[in-house]
């Protein structure tokens, strides 16, 4: 059997995409492995799960560098010490450098609580796109997975499946049922990816 693809998962919060990931990969449904989480956010919970899972982290702040071209720097030093092959984006929220994006072309996909082209873009992300579904009136909504570019939920899509809008539904109720998807599909995903499906 190959040996599987080494995953960086990049992240900003409570990480319950990244434990799908670490789920399937340890159940031997996602041909890769979690070599690096990633996150902007110092105090985000993903963090902890990766390091109850013994998955090495790294906190990534741009702010902290001299320039954007040193952060970069760091960040394609860091995946290359982990040799990783391939980005999964897990409710980050920041456009990774185009430098990264460059480097991994192809191999950087992202997951999206909403049915892609509507509902993406900048400031379009968490309870915003749960918020702008219901107020649309919108029958049903859904999880997108999709490659990921230098553009906001702008790359090809791989993945969807819808969830009907209920009568009732607050983003609350509606992002629980979103995420229940989200779950199912990033890893089917990322592992048809991994073993060349979308070629």
């Amino acid at each position: 059997m190959e040996t599987p693809a080494n995953i960086a998962v990049f992240i900003s919060g409570g990480g319950s995409n990244l434990q799908s990931l670490i789920d399937a990969s340890r159940d031997g449904r996602l041909h890769g492995r979690i070599a690096l989480v990633v996150s902007n956010k110092a105090g985000a919970y993903g963090l902890e799960r990766a390091r109850n899972e013994g998955i090495d982290t790294m906190v990534y702040r741009v702010k902290n560098y001299s320039s954007k071209e040193a952060a970069a720097s760091d960040l394609l030093a860091m995946l290359d010490e982990y040799r990783v092959q391939y980005i999964a984006l897990a409710g980050y929220l920041k456009l990774l450098p185009a430098a990264a994006v460059k480097k991994y072309s192809g191999r950087i996909t992202n997951i999206h609580p909403a049915l892609l082209p509507k509902y993406g873009g900048k400031g379009m992300y968490g309870h915003h796109v749960h918020e702008a579904v219901l107020a649309s009136g919108d029958s049903e909504s859904g999880a997108t997975v999709h490659m990921a570019d230098e553009i906001y939920d702008n790359g090809r899509i791989l993945m969807q499946k819808t969830v009907p809008v209920k009568p009732g539904d607050t983003p609350d109720s509606l992002a629980a049922r979103v995420l229940k998807v989200e779950h199912e599909i990033y890893p089917i995903a990322l592992d048809n990816l991994i073993r060349g499906e979308y070629e």
